[in-house]
Formats: structure tokens, sequence, C-alpha cells
């Protein structure tokens, strides 16, 4: 963790989850995705120093994901990441939040915003699913992934454009470890068994859904990102949500956050920062 991030834990219903703070003022809950080794740490550790600055930020790890302790098996259904998202929110009385959320947080966001409004002001996605699209070859590399140091390498290349991240061991070896532990491994595994295709489906929310949302909705996608085809879903979400934004990066992964740190920080603290 960095400097001024701290640790803590909530009761959410009857699951104890392990979440990361930092900086106070306006809440923004930033949600993780679903790839192996994943965690709230993982995910966002340059982006909770970056907006802890100027906000109050926080990472809870989602049911099935990271540290947060789970009762047996976990189902991989948007209902029950938003219903554990909207339980964290209210066990730490945050009131109305932004939400940032990274591929699979990304749906778990804009489902919040449209079944439990009143707690969402703003939502930010990056590198999104929330509507159906056929399963890419990468996107079932992730889910299939069995650990390994060169499998994690791998993932890492799939996941950025630029190829000195595979290269850098620190990170190879944070998400690897992270992926086998035995628990985490044998988690990981029953999430998204193949076929996978259901799963996409499983994260989708219904047009209907979609073109209905009232909050702000700012779309960030990276031009190359081979996990998530930004045609697919970044571009048709923003054509169905009525106050939507659409930034895209060339030569940037699935990965903003980590490719684009600065860029991506500048973001969300800007749109963040706007009154409505």
């Amino acid at each position: 963790m960095g400097p001024g991030t701290n640790a803590g834990w909530v009761v959410v219903g009857e699951t104890r989850t392990r979440y990361l703070e930092a900086g106070s003022g306006r809440p923004i809950v930033l949600l993780h995705g679903s790839g192996p080794g994943v965690s709230g740490l993982v995910n966002w550790r340059l982006a909770l120093p970056a907006l802890g600055e100027r906000f109050r930020v926080l990472a809870p790890d989602l049911v099935g994901f990271g540290e947060t302790e789970v009762r047996g098996q976990v189902e991989a259904r948007l209902d029950k990441w938003v219903g554990h998202v909207a339980g964290f929110i209210e066990a730490l009385a945050l009131g109305r939040v932004d939400l940032v959320g990274n591929s699979m947080g990304g749906a778990v966001a804009l489902g919040l915003a449209a079944r439990r409004p009143q707690l969402v002001r703003r939502v930010v996605t990056m590198g999104t699913v929330g509507v159906p699209f056929p399963i890419t070859e990468g996107l079932d590399r992730v889910w299939g992934y069995r650990p390994s140091l060169e499998a994690m390498r791998a993932l890492i290349g799939l996941f950025t454009y630029d190829p000195s991240f595979a290269r850098d061991e620190e990170l190879v070896r944070l998400r690897f470890e992270a992926s086998a532990h035995p628990v985490a491994s044998e988690r990981y595994a029953s999430l998204f068994p193949a076929p996978r295709q259901r799963w996409v489906d499983a994260l989708a929310l219904a047009d209907g859904e979609l073109a209905e949302l009232r909050q702000p909705v700012l779309l960030i996608h990276g031009l190359e990102d081979r996990v998530i085809p930004w045609r697919a879903t970044s571009l048709r979400i923003a054509r169905l949500v009525p106050d939507a934004r659409l930034c895209l990066f060339p030569r940037c992964g699935h990965w903003v956050q980590i490719e684009r740190a600065d860029e991506f920080h500048g973001l969300v603290r800007w749109f963040c920062s706007e009154a409505r």
C-alpha cells in the first residue's frame, strides 16, 4: 500500500469485506475487474494515493476476490456484486457516491446506478463490460487462467499495449502470487467455467436500463484493448446512456489505469469534481 492508504474491514450482510481507503472529501468507490489475482490493492494501487489527494477513495475487494471472506460458492451474477457494493456503501454510511469501475467493475457500477440510483451520483467506467458481445479470445484466456509465472506474464502482455509491462518482474510476481494462493486459485477457477460466453451475458444490462440512466457517465477505453472490444461495449453504451461521454486512448490496452495512469487520474478528478 502507498503512503496515506489504510486497510479496513466492514460486515456487509454476512460478508466480512476487506477494503482500502485514502484521502478525505467526496466519496469515490473504486470497483476492480475480474482478472486472476485481482483485488482492490492490485487494481488500484496507483489510483488510491493519486485520487486520495482530493477525494475520499475506497476500494473494496468484491465477493469472490481478494481478502473478502466468502461463505460457500460465489455465483458470477451481476445482481450479486451490485448488492454487495450497495451494502458496502450503506454499511459505511457514504451517502451518494461516485463509482469508478474497471472491466467487470464497470458493469457493476452501471448496474448499481440503474438499480439503486439513490446511491450513485456519477459513474466512470474503464474497459467495461455490461452489454452482450461475442466473447473474445483474450477474455476467454483471462477467465480460463491457471496459475503459473509464464501464464501470468502472458496475460499481462495481453492486458497491455506496451510490452515492457510483461517484463516488469515485480508486477508479474505480485499478480502471480495473488492468483496462486490455493483458496484464491480454486475460487477463481470456479467463477468462470467454460463455456464462458454465458458469463459475458450474465454481466450485461438490458438496453432499456442503460437508456434510463440519469447519472452522468464517462466511458474510458484503450483502442488496442484485446480483452474487451471498445466498439461492442463502451461505444454501444455511450449511444444508449443519455448523459454519456466517451474517451478513447490510442496505443493503450485494457489497463488504462496503469498504462496511462496520470491522464486517467486527471480525467477522474475533472469528472468527479463537477458539482452536479
